[in-house]
């Protein structure tokens, strides 16, 4: 079995430089609905690639697996851990929580998330991201699930500040048909859709992209099957000693493109800012001691 903390989607990602022709077919076949796509039997998986049988067998050993059963195993295991709920994932760090004080095994396990998540980053994607959300001409709309819409929410209080034209879509579904109605070709549609991934999420991704939208999606690192439909994906290691999942690289991320963003529309933002600050003073909003 091989020895490494990444996904089997991040091994495939990291490792298609290294594959033939037939492989990487085989290897995008995999990602484009990961994990069940590899979950049949070995003949389908080939078949579902248009490659042979041996073309897996091959692929799956470079990856470092002795073979496509242990292979699968790990498939398995993945795919128990991406629909586990809290309850589940705290008893299985009970059973496994290492010696040491909490914060210091928490602190390393986000240092770790961290570390990988960047690692992974298409750095072109990333500022073909930054440059959709910059561009004004577009609107950005913004939408987050049961737990990530705070995370939705400070980022679209941030780009409100910086630009025009950002709209928060409401935590209820059934008001989203609303919000639709004025997407145009060409705006943007950040989602963030971690796993127990949300259908109703899945459906509004569908109808925006049908209606032109480019889709910015922040995910974990077993991806939201939205990842099909984005122009830009980042996968956030979530893992951490704990019975719910981490944010905090999902908030690195975020707070780096505000902070590009901003830099990129400087000239434009700053006065924004300075008649929002205006408006704060004429309010009394905070308290001044001076």
């Amino acid at each position: 079995m091989r020895d490494t903390p990444d996904s089997i989607a991040e091994l495939l990602q990291s490792r298609l430089d290294d594959l033939t022709r037939a492989e990487r077919q085989l290897a995008h076949t995999i990602l484009d609905n990961y994990p069940m796509s590899g979950m049949g039997s070995i003949t389908t998986v080939a078949q579902a690639a248009d490659v042979s049988s041996p073309t897996v067998a091959r692929m799956v050993q470079k990856l470092g697996f002795k073979g496509f059963p242990d292979f699968q195993n790990a498939l398995r295991a993945e795919l128990e851990a991406k629909i586990s709920g809290p309850i589940t994932k705290h008893e299985s760090w009970a059973e496994q929580a290492p010696d040491g004080h909490i914060l210091n095994r928490f602190t390393e396990a986000v240092i770790g998330n961290i570390r990988q998540s960047l690692g992974q980053i298409d750095m072109q994607m990333f500022d073909q991201a930054c440059d959709l959300l910059a561009d004004q001409d577009r609107t950005i709309n913004v939408v987050g699930g049961r737990i990530t819409h705070a995370l939705a929410e400070y980022f679209y209080m941030h780009m409100q500040m910086i630009r025009a034209g950002v709209v928060n879509f409401h935590s209820n579904s059934n008001t989203w048909p609303h919000y639709l109605l004025d997407i145009k070709p060409g705006d943007v549609l950040v989602i963030f859709d971690v796993r127990r991934y949300e259908n109703s999420t899945l459906k509004l991704a569908e109808m925006a992209r049908e209606q032109g939208a480019e889709i910015i999606l922040f995910t974990d690192q077993w991806r939201s099957p939205i990842h099909r439909l984005a122009r830009a994906s980042f996968n956030s290691r979530i893992v951490v000693p704990s019975a719910w999942d981490s944010n905090v690289v999902t908030l690195l991320l975020l707070e780096t493109i505000i902070s590009a963003v901003r830099e990129r529309n400087w000239d434009q933002t700053r006065p924004r800012m300075e008649k929002l600050e205006e408006m704060f003073n004429q309010t009394r909003f905070f308290r001044k001691f001076t």
